[in-house]
């Protein structure tokens, strides 16, 4: 029972850390990627395109995340039009990196036969 009282007050704990600063923290690997990624010839340059706007992506879901609380009073999530268009970037970018890697693919398949 102990056990248990420890880790709800854990949890309560941890749901009050501010994310913010691991978020930012985080793009730092990716930037570190990106960085590797342009050097690197065996990327699609489409693919690379498509892990590039998936920093616009961060940045566009920052902007409109703001605007959801000043504007709307509200979360990102509770804004449809713009959460959507926000989610139009991620999926805009995702369809980029798969479609560098198919096509990089299909190059592969074609020069081997």
């Amino acid at each position: 029972m102990t056990f248990f009282l420890n880790s709800e007050a854990f949890l309560e704990k941890l749901g009050q850390i501010d994310p913010g600063p691991f978020f930012v923290l985080s793009l730092i690997p990716y930037l570190a990627f990106l960085f590797w990624a342009q050097k690197c010839h065996s990327i699609p340059r489409l693919a690379l395109w498509g892990f590039r706007l998936t920093l616009l992506f961060v940045m566009v879901t920052i902007v409109f995340a703001i605007i959801a609380r000043q504007v709307f009073n509200g979360e990102l999530t509770d804004v449809d039009p713009l959460h959507g268009a926000a989610e139009a970037f991620l999926t805009l970018s995702d369809a980029l990196v798969v479609l560098g890697f198919l096509r990089l693919r299909n190059q592969q398949v074609v020069n081997n036969s």
